[in-house]
């Protein structure tokens, strides 16, 4: 296999294993090996996406994992991929529905964490980028995302 053929088959694995990942995600009833599955998964798709992609998809790749960890209730992972995505982020002025997501995941993972005053702080950041992503359909995914994060991990 020549260097173009690996490119396109990780380029391939990174967006199939992605799209694995959300079914997971979306899955009712998830059993041992479902869970086992998605975690490896997010994990793969970011592996995949660092050997190909552009910081944007290493910055959605540490989110995604961040959410898996979030549903899990596993607050130290979900903190740590939290925050590579906002350090990539930022660190590549990603803006739009990244940047948004970005502090969304970094509340969503104080709050799994107990961590209160982080959360208010970046709950304020994802509501002010929020309401610059431009897409009205991006927009109203983010806030109904956003409004997820007590329910998913309430108040400690």
């Amino acid at each position: 296999m020549d260097e173009k053929e690996q490119e396109s088959a990780h380029r391939t694995f990174a967006v199939n294993i992605f799209n694995q990942t959300w079914d997971l995600i979306d899955k009712k009833d998830k059993n041992q090996e479902d869970i086992d599955r998605m975690i490896h998964s997010a994990h793969a798709s970011r592996y995949h996406w660092e050997l190909v992609g552009e910081p944007v998809n290493l910055a959605r790749g540490e989110w995604l994992i961040s959410r898996v960890y979030a549903l899990l209730d596993r607050a130290e992972p979900c903190l740590y991929h939290a925050n590579r995505c906002l350090q990539i982020t930022l660190e590549n002025d990603l803006k739009d529905f990244d940047l948004a997501f970005a502090y969304e995941a970094a509340a969503r993972a104080y709050s799994l964490a107990g961590r209160q005053d982080e959360k208010a702080n970046y709950l304020s950041l994802a509501k002010d980028a929020g309401t610059l992503i431009k897409k009205a359909d991006d927009r109203n995914y983010f806030f109904s995302e956003l409004e997820t994060i007590n329910i998913i991990s309430p108040e400690r």
